[in-house]
Parts: structure tokens; C-alpha cells; sequence
């Protein structure tokens, strides 16, 4: 007798209103140390690897949802976005000018500068350095590149000898950074720096192209058969600014994780507590800007990857559509799903470095026709009437699925005090988000599979962590047939995401389920697997991914343990303008209840800002 199948609907005549939501619990073993080791083994085994995988994937609905469905819309192979209306007092960036005039434009969108608001004799809350306060300490040669880039170099030998170590950077040469620190400051002498972000310190993940560094990928081998020989087009448009790059930074092994842990070259920890977690794969981006050493990183973002350790250690995260902008130059450049996008202190700073290192490479231009390149103009006396006429979507059955009802109250409060500026809430329903997680999972698993597989039937698969062989393990027992499957899902979910932004403009949710985690001892030296912590982590980020759209976490308190909570707003294909207008009073509305965390490095002194500003 044959197995039962289930028919999905046509999407367009699901009746939304009998839509239940279905918690997302993922049923897999918590592993660590030699247990982890003999569970690798097993899975990898011929006989015994193909039961494992199979038992898992069925208990978990994967089976039924790819193999045991009659799925009736065709394929979605890569993001397909409708028109977009164009978004209100924005400020359009021309994509062919250079970064540095890009830059220019994006200032006059900013409220005007005080430079008194972080003097030593301020009363207002004192958080990060922002790249303004950078540039405006430089220009009032209170201080040079040169002399910031000692004290990063200092933090940077630093955090390495600490016990426990805080591995931030996977390459790191001081001279290098010396060397660009010093061209920076000899710019400032002649009174000729590039740009707003000339002499501004930022750190680059570890799968993205940054000569002369290799690009390893937290890997122990990939850059013995890939060499670096340019930068990747986000890093040359940054430089071209006059950025200075102090390493490549640690990440989860190739991306295909969430917590960031890494046995190979040490997992880095949340600035705001050691012993936790720092979220990833972008885990080392996240926490230089954390702990205070830059302003802004670039990392990248498949499955929340910029987002998850943004949230968990307290900065912003901003995710792009996908294929605003040019890929080329990451390890994952051929995805679906993945951008490349920063992580930023405040949402000024993401700001200014989305204007310089955002434009699709000429065939996305092409294909996908995106809707130009806008900056919300904050500095404009209408901004509070544009806010009035913004929809908010909460789902709030979705919202509320967290481990600790303290994240899902919190983002609520925080939420309704915006409707004291005019936003509207309004109640959504989403449905087949489980469908969406494992259409996600397919398409991302499938893809990394196929960027890897000739090096793992070259011999290297044995040398990668245990964590990325169980993954990948996973990833080759999906068929042809499963990722088309999946491709027909993303149709679905995005027309269902379509619809919604008929009726609204943002979608609203907490940015993780959990707050940052535990670092169990036993995983330092073999890794860990806990697909449990990794739902709740993953559980609001994956419709960024699988549908290409922008989304952006942003701080917005702590929980009782002092561990810092994310709010993320999703907004329509092309709308970062949207998401940036939102997130910039969000900032506001929190910045009371921010605060450094315990592990920061002051390498710009408060009495050169405060002599900058006297002077």
C-alpha cells in the first residue's frame, strides 16, 4: 500500500483566516566532546549514516513536507520581487557614482552632528563611538589614525592573552595595520582624507575577499587552494573611502552555523558576558563591534548570520535584499540566499557603510530590475509625518514562540511605544512558516554542498569540524527532487509574504527566540551540535533569506541575566530606506536602557572627543 499523500492548496486559495500556527520545535540530540566525535562517525558511516539521517528527517516532518506533498506551484529558484511603489521622502543614491560621492549624499540625510554629545561633561548616556565622532576627532587633530590604530593593536594582542581568550580575528598583521593607519593620517596632514569614513576602523568576516589577508573561511585548509588576489567589491568600494581594515574575523566554520563556535581557531565570546555565545556565523564581526574595537564590520548573511549575533550581543545588524549588493569576492557569492551586509554600533553607522558598499553586480541589475538605492532622510522636518502613515505587521502567535517570555514583552513594549509617533499595529497571519524553514534549509544546505563538494571528495571534508560534517552529512541526503520541492515552497511563502506587505509596510518580530547562550565547556575543543538552540536562534531571520528581503535587528533592552535582546523589522523587496527610518527611532526610544558591555576597549579616548569639541 502506497503512503498517504498530502495536497497543498493552490496558494491563492488558502483560506488565511484558518491558518493555526505550529510551534517550531526541532527534535534533534544535544551533542558535545567524544560523544559529538562517535555521532560524526556514525553519520558518516555508509550503512549507518543514510538510518541516521533518515530518522531524523522524518521525525522532524522533512520527509513528509518534501517527498509525501503534492506541491502545485512551479519553482521559485532564486528571489522573484513584484514592482515596488517608491518609499516615501527617501533620498536616491546614484549606484553608478563612486562610494566616496554615495557617502557625501548619505550625510546630508543625517540629523546634524553635535559634537558635544559625547564630551566628558555630558549627561547623556555614553554607548559607542560612531563614525562621525571618529571623523570629527581626526579633522580637530585631537588625535590620528595612527595613534587609534596603537591602542586597536594593543586590544587586539590583548583579548588574545586574556584567559579565557577572546579569538576576535582569524588573520591579523599589526604592520599592515600600521601601514594603513599611517596612509590615513598622512591624508588628514595634506587636509586631503577621502571620505566621512577615512581613517575609520572596520574588521571583515572571514569569507569575504580582503587582500592581503587570506580568505580561509574559519576553515584550517581552504586557503591552501583558494588565493586571494583582490579585494572582494564590497571590501574595494569600503577601501576606496579610506577605510582601514584590521583583519579578517572569526566566524563558524564556513557559515553553517549559528552560535559561532569554532575548534579550530577558538570560539569567540559575547562582550557582554564570557562564558555566552556571540551568535553567527558573523560571531567575530559582532563582537569586535561590541566590545568597542570599530565602528562597523562586514559580515555575511544566509540564515541570519549578521542578525542572530547582532541581537545577541547588543549592536545593529542590517540584512539587504538580496542582490543590492555585488556578491563577488565571498565564498558564498553563488547562494540564493546569502548577503553580504553590515554590522554597525548605531544605525547612523550602518547607514553610512550600506550607502558606500551597497550596488548589484551588472547581471542581478539586470535579471532582478532593483528598485534604486535610497536612504531614509532623517534630517527632514517631514520624517515624523512619514512615520505617522507607517503599518506595522505582528503575528503574534509567531512573536510570542520564545524560550523566555521576557524577549517576547520586552519587543512588545517596545513596539507599542512607537505607535506613540503615528505607527499603526496590525494583526497578520503567516502561514507554512514550518514549510519556510525547511524550504531554507534545503536551499542553503543543497548550495553549500555544491560549492564543497569537490573538496570533499579531494580528501578535505575530514579536516573540517565535527559541527559542519553533520551538517553537510544532513545536506547530502537531500535529492534533486527535494530541492525543487523546497524552490516550490519559496513560491508559496512568498506570495504569502507578498500579500501581507498589501496591507503593511514593516513586519515586526523579536530577533532570536533565545538570548545568547551558554558556551559549554566541552564544545571548546570539538565543537557542538544543538539544533534546538539553533530554531530559537533562527526562528524570525529565515524569510530574509528565503525571500531575499530586508530586514534589520536592532537593541532594544536585556534580559534579567543583562544579556541583550534584538527587535527586527522585515520590510518589502528594496525597502532599507523603510527599515532604516523605523530602526533609527527604535535606537532612540532604547537608547536609555543600552549599555556597554563589560568587556570594551576605549580606543578613542573620551578627552580627545571632548578637546575636539572645546576646540
Amino acid at each position: 500500500m502506497g503512503k498517504k499523500l498530502r495536497v497543498m492548496l493552490p496558494v491563492e486559495e488558502v483560506n488565511i483566516s484558518t491558518v493555526k500556527y505550529k510551534p517550531q520545535n526541532i527534535q534533534a540530540p544535544h551533542l558535545t566532546g567524544y560523544g559529538f566525535m562517535l555521532f560524526t562517525w556514525l553519520l558518516e558511516a555508509p550503512v549507518v549514516g543514510p538510518l541516521i539521517t533518515h530518522f531524523l528527517k522524518k521525525q522532524n516532518g522533512l520527509t513528509e513536507m518534501l517527498r509525501n506533498t503534492v506541491i502545485p506551484e512551479r519553482p521559485m529558484f532564486r528571489p522573484e520581487f513584484p514592482s515596488q511603489e517608491p518609499e516615501p521622502e527617501v533620498v536616491v543614491l546614484d549606484e553608478d557614482r563612486h562610494p566616496i560621492a554615495r557617502l557625501e549624499t548619505a550625510l546630508q540625510c543625517l540629523p546634524e552632528y553635535d559634537s558635544q554629545h559625547k564630551s566628558h561633561d555630558s549627561l547623556s548616556p555614553f554607548l559607542y563611538w560612531t563614525i562621525r565622532d571618529y571623523a570629527h576627532a581626526y579633522r580637530s587633530k585631537t588625535t590620528t589614525p595612527s595613534i587609534v590604530a596603537e591602542r586597536i593593536i594593543s586590544a587586539v594582542e590583548e583579548s588574545n592573552a586574556t584567559n579565557p581568550p577572546m579569538p576576535l580575528l582569524i588573520a591579523f598583521n599589526a604592520e599592515e595595520v600600521r601601514k594603513q593607519a599611517s596612509e590615513s593620517t598622512q591624508r588628514f596632514k595634506e587636509g586631503s582624507p577621502y571620505s566621512i569614513l577615512d581613517g575609520v576602523f572596520m574588521a571583515i568576516k572571514d569569507d569575504i575577499d580582503c587582500h592581503p589577508y587570506p580568505t580561509k573561511g574559519a576553515t584550517t585548509w581552504f586557503h591552501k587552494v583558494y588565493t586571494v588576489t583582490e579585494d572582494a567589491v564590497c571590501v574595494s568600494r569600503l577601501r576606496s573611502c579610506g577605510v582601514i581594515f584590521i583583519g579578517k574575523a572569526n566566524m563558524h566554520e564556513l557559515g553553517l552555523g549559528t552560535t559561532g563556535n569554532n575548534a579550530n581557531y577558538g570560539t569567540a565570546r559575547n562582550p557582554h558576558s564570557i562564558d555566552r555565545y556571540t551568535g553567527g556565523s558573523s560571531s567575530g564581526p559582532a563582537a569586535l563591534v561590541a566590545s568597542g574595537l570599530c565602528s562597523a564590520a562586514v559580515g555575511t548573511d544566509g540564515g541570519g548570520s549578521v542578525r542572530i549575533p547582532s541581537s545577541l550581543c547588543g549592536i545593529v545588524g542590517l540584512k539587504t535584499t538580496y542582490a543590492r549588493t555585488d556578491m563577488t569576492g565571498s565564498l558564498c557569492d553563488c547562494g540564493t540566499v546569502e548577503v553580504v551586509s553590515p554590522l554597525a554600533a548605531t544605525v547612523e553607522d550602518a547607514i553610512l557603510i550600506y550607502a558606500a558598499m551597497a550596488g548589484p553586480s551588472q547581471a542581478d541589475r539586470i535579471n532582478l530590475s532593483p528598485s534604486p538605492l535610497c536612504l531614509p532622510n532623517l534630517s527632514s522636518t517631514n520624517n515624523l509625518n512619514i512615520l505617522q502613515s507607517i503599518k506595522l505587521g505582528k503575528y503574534t502567535e509567531w512573536f510570542n514562540d520564545v524560550s523566555n517570555n521576557e524577549i517576547s514583552t520586552k519587543c512588545e513594549d517596545v513596539v507599542n511605544r512607537l505607535m506613540d509617533f503615528g505607527c499603526q499595529i496590525l494583526e497578520i497571519i503567516l502561514p507554512e512558516l514550518e514549510e519556510m524553514r525547511t524550504a531554507h534549509l534545503v536551499s542553503i544546505g543543497s548550495e553549500s554542498l555544491c560549492s564543497l563538494n569537490p573538496y570533499c571528495e579531494a580528501g578535505k571534508g575530514s579536516q573540517l569540524t565535527l559541527d559542519t560534517r553533520t551538517s553537510l552529512a544532513l545536506f547530502r541526503s537531500f535529492s534533486a527532487s527535494d530541492y525543487v520541492a523546497a524552490q516550490r515552497l519559496r513560491r508559496r511563502i512568498m506570495y504569502y509574504f507578498m500579500e501581507t506587505f498589501k496591507k503593511v509596510d514593516i513586519i515586526v518580530t523579536p530577533t532570536t527566540g533565545i538570548t545568547a547562550p551558554r558556551i559549554p565547556s566541552s564544545s571548546l575543543k570539538l565543537g557542538e551540535s544543538n539544533y534546538e538552540v539553533s530554531g530559537y536562534l533562527m526562528r524570525f531571520v529565515l524569510a530574509g533569506n528565503l525571500l531575499g528581503l530586508p530586514a534589520i535587528s536592532v537593541p532594544i533592552g536585556y534580559d534579567k541575566q543583562g544579556l541583550p535582546i534584538g527587535l527586527q523589522l522585515i520590510g518589502r523587496p528594496w525597502n532599507e530606506a523603510s527599515i532604516l527610518r523605523v530602526a533609527s527611532v527604535l535606537e532612540k526610544l532604547c537608547s536609555g536602557d543600552r549599555k556597554r558591555p563589560s568587556q570594551f576597549y576605549e580606543v578613542l579616548k573620551a578627552s580627545e572627543v571632548a578637546s575636539s569639541s572645546s576646540g
